[in-house]
């Protein structure tokens, strides 16, 4: 098998490398020629929101045949996954992310990627019973709902849905928006972040995570939110308020006041799962690009287009910068396998604020090339930008990941100015015997 830039696949393990196989055939042969037919089954008007296309569970079947499934679930989450580390997971999200239809065909598209795993490292058996064990299987789809329109979610310390307890009940009342998954008639539960003891000395303690089940009264999806004047039916990103929502108290994950804790622990290596799936689309992107300007049909002022050399540095430049994302997050992935993805905040915050403006750059050339047909629906390339974008506010905007990773920095600051110090004054002595 081939090197893939950092990686030499050869180096790991027989399992991994037959998923990779297997992976690579599925996407390009089934999923990319599918993506059309998922286009043409999709409802319209309001079915848009009633109505699942065929293909794509026929595409589940056909992954979970051969062993495309779960993926993103590692050793330390025992049977529930493949068992794969990060960096071996990274390599496949990467195949992945050329496909709108290939996270999901493979169980492991987010939101319901971050709920499993909380589920997994957090739920109670029943809990896990309940609600992990159908998403796991594909019979189910679930949404987190965290982000709220009246704060500034990016501090989930800031969140204002109230989550009170009454006897054996929590009552939960709030206003959500941006809620991935939550338009989709599989959406069963909700895992809903609020606040339980406002008064809590310790801000990070104030937050409780509770599990509700979709159909619970009190719930009223309001509107999907358009991204870019896309709506990405049948999932979409709902606004939805929660009035006098009651669930009972063992729907409590973890305990109370530990739901920024739990949200921690699900975002770490969710945040660089979406740069691998970037890498996927970078890739494709590319690919597309270069098809274009190598296209004998297409010549402007009397050349091809990959005779000029405007064309050919693009080229090359979103070749070096895909191939440098790329060690970002494998950089990351490898981190999170040595040391857990708390030990690797750096190598994340890293990835997630270099890796969807790569993309971004990578799609805005390819679209360059493809003049008015690369921003129509003709090709992917509108739906790769608007995904990019988009993650540059998901899983915290680049503003608080260049923040931590300022401050992490400048922790080094006593140590650089001690060994200048020292560096000093060895210079001031070896001056001295001239």
């Amino acid at each position: 098998m081939a090197t893939n830039s950092l990686v030499d696949f050869n180096t790991l393990s027989p399992k991994f490398r037959e998923l990779y196989a297997k992976a690579k055939d599925f996407v390009e042969n089934e999923c990319i020629p599918a993506e059309k037919v998922f286009a043409a089954q999709m409802g319209q008007g309001e079915n848009r929101w009633k109505v699942i296309p065929p293909v794509l569970e026929e595409l589940k079947v056909k992954a979970r045949s051969i062993g495309l499934w779960n993926l993103f679930l590692g050793r330390e989450y025992g049977n529930f996954g493949a068992g794969l580390t990060n960096v071996e997971y990274g390599l496949l999200a990467e195949l992945s992310g050329r496909s709108s239809l290939a996270p999901e065909s493979w169980n492991c598209s987010a939101p319901d990627t971050g709920n499993m795993e909380v589920f997994a490292k957090y739920g109670t058996p029943a809990q896990q019973e309940r609600w992990l064990k159908p998403l796991l299987d594909g019979k189910i789809r679930s949404a987190f709902a965290m982000t709220e329109p009246a704060v500034a979610s990016s501090d989930a310390t800031n969140i204002e849905t109230n989550i009170r307890r009454e006897g054996n009940e929590y009552v939960i009342n709030g206003r959500k928006w941006w809620i991935s998954g939550a338009g989709d008639p599989r959406c069963a539960v909700y895992l809903v972040m609020g606040k339980s003891d406002a008064e809590n000395s310790n801000r990070h303690k104030q937050q409780s995570l509770v599990i509700v089940p979709a159909d619970t009264p009190g719930i009223n999806v309001v509107r999907p939110m358009q991204v870019f004047g896309f709506d990405d039916a049948p999932e979409g990103h709902c606004e939805i308020t929660f009035t006098d929502v009651r669930v009972p108290v063992e729907n409590i994950v973890l305990g109370e006041g530990r739901g920024f804790e739990v949200i921690q622990g699900r975002l770490g290596p969710g945040r660089i799962h979406h740069c691998m799936r970037c890498i996927g689309k970078a890739e494709r992107a590319l690919e597309l690009m270069i098809a274009r300007v190598t296209d004998p049909s297409r010549r402007t002022f009397g050349k091809g287009l990959a005779e000029h050399g405007t064309i050919v540095a693009d080229i090359a430049t979103s070749r070096i910068e895909i191939d440098q994302a790329r060690f970002l997050v494998l950089s990351a992935a490898r981190k999170i396998d040595e040391v857990k993805a708390k030990g690797a905040k750096k190598e994340i915050s890293m990835a997630k604020i270099a890796v969807p403006t790569m993309l971004l750059n990578v799609v805005d050339r390819a679209m360059q090339a493809y003049g008015a047909a690369g921003i129509s629906q003709d090709t992917p390339l509108a739906g790769f930008f608007v995904r990019a974008r988009t993650l540059r506010y998901a899983d915290g905007p680049d503003e608080v990941h260049r923040n931590q990773l300022g401050k992490t920095e400048l922790r080094r600051a006593a140590e650089i100015v001690e060994k200048m110090k020292q560096q000093k004054e060895k210079s001031d002595q070896l001056v001295a015997k001239l």
